[in-house]
């Protein structure tokens, strides 16, 4: 399924209640299979979505930053750790080293990453619908229906996958 961000967002919330409800029942099932499945469903998508055509995570969304990312970061910046944090990163409501800004910093125009090979774990491992123990994140995935489009559309196919 294709369409555009500001559909993406009135989609989302319109499956909101239905998504939520299905993922409490796959939490009580916990179906054996589901990591494989969802690995499946994740290989699929990316075969035919490129993330450089969208960049919406990084335009609304801030990873999480561990203190290894900001090390890493830092050094490749040629920065102190300190100057770096001061400089780009705040703490959020669950005490999370975020950025202070959206759209990301280090985003360039083309949706491409400015610091793509030292970036943020969080990043890396985005949209996180290929990690193992995939039932321990269906709140996370729920939100990230309403922001990127290849989420949305893997939770779509996983009900359709595995009807509850």
């Amino acid at each position: 399924m294709e369409f555009n961000l500001d559909e993406l967002k009135l989609l989302a919330d319109e499956k909101h209640i239905e998504n939520k409800k299905y993922f409490a029942k796959l939490k009580k099932r916990n179906p054996k299979r589901l990591d494989l499945l969802m690995q499946e469903l994740h290989e699929k998508e990316f075969e035919r979505t490129d993330c450089l055509d969208c960049g919406n995570c990084c335009k609304t969304t801030s990873p999480i930053f561990t203190e290894k990312d900001v090390s890493r970061i830092a050094k490749h910046l040629r920065m102190k750790d300190q100057k770096f944090i001061e400089q780009y990163l705040q703490r959020d409501e669950d005490d999370f080293m975020v950025l202070k800004e959206s759209p990301c910093t280090f985003l360039n125009n083309d949706n491409t990453c400015f610091i793509y090979d030292v970036r943020p774990k969080a990043c890396k491992e985005y949209p996180h619908t290929d990690r193992k123990k995939f039932i321990q994140i269906t709140n996370l995935t729920l939100k990230n229906t309403e922001v990127c489009p290849a989420v949305f559309n893997i939770v779509e196919e996983l009900k359709k996958k595995l009807p509850m």
